[in-house]
């Protein structure tokens, strides 16, 4: 993983984490009534979007399992057609899929690591 890759996942990975924290435990009512709360998911899922928009090429073909282009497209849709933003998918994307995206992220770097490892012991 090259630093630049490294900075923009670990970007991704702390946002996520922030989200499911502000999330957890609240219902949607909770988030409906809470505009502070619907403008931080919001901006925070924009970061995501675009920290996974700056991760090269190579990084994100290494790791398919991870949602590459539908991270950004909802990055896209925040951010040039806010006034289209859907609650629920916001919603969703914060208590369903964030959640799933750091043990996943998570795995995906301690894979990379390894095989660096690995490689670096040959030489």
């Amino acid at each position: 993983m090259s630093p630049r890759d490294l900075v923009y996942v670990g970007h991704m990975l702390d946002m996520a984490k922030k989200a499911t924290n502000k999330t957890q435990g609240l219902s949607r009512g909770a988030y409906d009534a809470d505009e502070n709360l619907r403008l931080a998911l919001t901006h925070l899922i924009q970061i995501i979007g675009e920290a996974a928009r700056q991760v090269s090429r190579a990084f994100s073909d290494r790791h398919p399992e991870i949602p590459w282009a539908d991270i950004i497209g909802m990055r896209h849709k925040v951010v040039h057609d806010y006034l289209g933003v859907d609650e629920d998918i916001v919603w969703q994307v914060a208590t369903a899929d964030l959640p799933t995206l750091v043990p996943r992220s998570n795995q995906s770097s301690r894979r990379h690591l390894q095989s660096r490892t690995r490689n670096e012991r040959r030489r």
